[in-house]
């Protein structure tokens, strides 16, 4: 599901489906944020009397869905986030992953168009995180949610997101996809900041490539890789067997290549 949407901070307006949220009355408000929106808290926000089934749905109880409607819909988000056999048991006898899958599942339950997540999972180990942030990737390409991801973790900001907006004292100071953050930072902070990023965890084949007039090949071995993926895949093939990564897309065409000289430019700190 795609949202037609616009900011303009000049005029004041935040524009979804159409509508100026801005200028929306009480009650209207009210009805954009139980179904147009949810929200997955840092603390998990978990109703700690009610059950795993129960605060799944909640916000179905909110829009007055019938209990076995509601309960049908939980399930297949409970299932979804791998929790099946947990619904009957309440947030205390859960890990703290656990819990927050419950609050993720809730989310989701309502079907909104647009989710919040404000340090959704920095109260998670180290573990647990990474899983959640695997979790989360995997769920959105089935999902296709519109999703706005708060965090103070860039390594987990560069793997989440599509878009990064970055802020320096309340003021935006940069905004692009990962690889542009990285390579090209706004300013002396936005530099700082991403100093010490694996950048092998962020540049995909596409953007360190040379196109093909620009390359000579000459009698190496290549090895093909799609025009997707990270570099951390294929520095390996690189460095143990010294192949040329030819750049490939969905069909198979080659579109550049990458030999030790690209990568070694596009590590190299600063």
């Amino acid at each position: 599901r795609h949202i037609n949407r616009l900011i303009d901070p000049t005029a004041g307006q935040i524009i979804v489906d159409g509508k100026d949220i801005m200028t929306l009355d009480k009650i209207q408000l009210q009805e954009f944020r139980r179904k147009k929106m949810s929200m997955v808290f840092q603390r998990f926000g978990l109703m700690p009397h009610k059950t795993v089934l129960d605060n799944v749905g909640f916000g179905l109880l909110a829009q007055g869905i019938e209990e076995d409607a509601r309960h049908e819909s939980s399930m297949k988000r409970i299932e979804l986030v791998g929790l099946q056999g947990f619904e009957h048991q309440y947030p205390e006898q859960l890990s703290g992953g656990m819990q927050q899958r419950v609050g993720l599942a809730r989310a989701l339950t309502t079907d909104p168009d647009i989710l919040l997540m404000d340090e959704a999972f920095s109260a998670l180990d180290p573990l647990i995180r990474s899983e959640m942030q695997r979790q989360l990737i995997e769920l959105q390409k089935q999902m296709r949610k519109t999703i706005v991801f708060i965090t103070h973790d860039l390594d987990e900001a560069l793997r989440l997101g599509d878009e990064i907006a970055i802020l320096n004292g309340g003021r935006l100071v940069q905004v692009g996809k990962p690889e542009d953050i990285v390579l090209k930072p706004a300013d002396d902070y936005v530099a700082a900041f991403v100093a010490d990023v694996n950048k092998s965890r962020v540049l995909r084949a596409k953007t360190i490539m040379t196109s093909l007039a620009g390359f000579t090949l000459g009698k190496r071995k290549t090895e093909p890789v799609h025009l997707e993926t990270f570099l951390e895949d294929f520095i390996p093939s690189v460095l143990e067997k010294r192949h040329v990564i030819s750049v490939v897309d969905d069909k198979g065409n080659v579109k550049g290549y990458i030999s030790d000289k690209e990568l070694s430019s596009a590590l190299a700190k600063g």
